[in-house]
């Protein structure tokens, strides 16, 4: 699938856009992140939010990910 990538997440992916990636879970697909991209360990380490078709996940790391879906991670934003 691919997974789109925004703000400093790109950076810790060498500056990729998006990235081809296989994976049947969000947790599946961000441990597949980090196994590809260590940087990126200190962006999990504060949250990354996973958009699936629109939805945006922040917790629920067992949500499939239907096939053809669109996703993108996104950093977390602190607010309140």
């Amino acid at each position: 699938m691919q997974v789109g990538l925004s703000g400093p997440l790109r950076a810790a992916a060498n500056g990729e856009a998006s990235i081809n990636i296989e994976a049947e879970t969000i947790r599946e697909l961000l441990n597949h992140l980090l196994e590809r991209y260590p940087a990126m360990q200190q962006h999990m380490d504060i949250g990354i939010a996973v958009s699936i078709d629109g939805a945006i996940y922040r917790d629920n790391w067992a949500t499939r990910i239907p096939e053809g879906s669109e996703v993108f991670l996104l950093p977390r934003i602190a607010g309140g």
